[in-house]
């Protein structure tokens, strides 16, 4: 296994959340909806995911940490699973200006919404599918709050293929450490089918071949 990083989570605790609130808002409706990730997660109302996911810079810290922390060099490639709508890849291109780009999501929507300056690097495929790309076509492969939304069996092929097409793995995941984060975690997320301890997380990554470095985002 690789390094325990803390990357995410600066960007994760900035959010604040009111998870009884909710819990109480017709919790199943809006978890039917979300899982379509359609226009309602990414831009409808909160109760239904992001509650409007906009380009605002936040993920440029995020790319600077991780070109300093995989040493990635200025023509480096990089595929994000799980990319949404491209803005953390739109900073890597800010921060390597030639970098070799690529990222992949389940929504057309979000596809549709990258910026222009990304768009053309990024298509629609599932995580839990083979990649088409060759072994270690990738300096580093990242997959940020994805993972949890896969349920255990396609997690073998996600994390495999991660750690086949990358020379370094990042990835990020829900989890909880205590009955409340447990609890907090129930309640917010809509579109989790994961919710393993970092214990239980880790001995899947290396059940299932993962090598690379990885995050856990808690609900406190």
């Amino acid at each position: 296994m690789g390094r325990l990083l803390d990357i995410i989570n600066p960007l994760h605790r900035s959010t604040s959340r009111d998870y009884l609130a909710r819990m109480m808002d017709r919790k199943a409706e809006c978890m039917r909806v979300a899982r379509q990730y359609g226009r309602d997660f990414w831009d409808g109302e909160r109760r239904y995911g992001y509650g409007g996911y906009a380009y605002d810079g936040r993920w440029l810290a995020v790319a600077e940490q991780l070109a300093a922390q995989f040493e990635l060099r200025d023509d480096a490639a990089v595929l994000d699973v799980g990319c949404g709508k491209g803005f953390l890849l739109y900073e890597l291109s800010r921060v390597l200006p030639r970098a070799r780009l690529c990222g992949f999501d389940v929504s057309p929507y979000a596809l549709a919404a990258a910026k222009t300056e990304i768009r053309r690097s990024l298509f629609a495929h599932r995580a839990q599918d083979p990649f088409p790309f060759a072994n270690q076509q990738f300096d580093l492969v990242i997959s940020i709050t994805t993972l949890h939304n896969l349920q255990v069996f396609d997690l073998a092929q996600a994390f495999s293929e991660i750690d086949r097409v990358g020379k370094n793995g990042f990835i990020t995941v829900e989890s909880f450490r205590t009955e409340q984060e447990l609890f907090n975690l129930q309640c917010w997320a809509l579109t989790c089918e994961s919710f393993y301890t970092p214990e239980a997380w880790v001995w899947l990554m290396n059940h299932f071949g993962y090598r690379g470095d990885y995050e856990f985002i808690y609900f406190e």
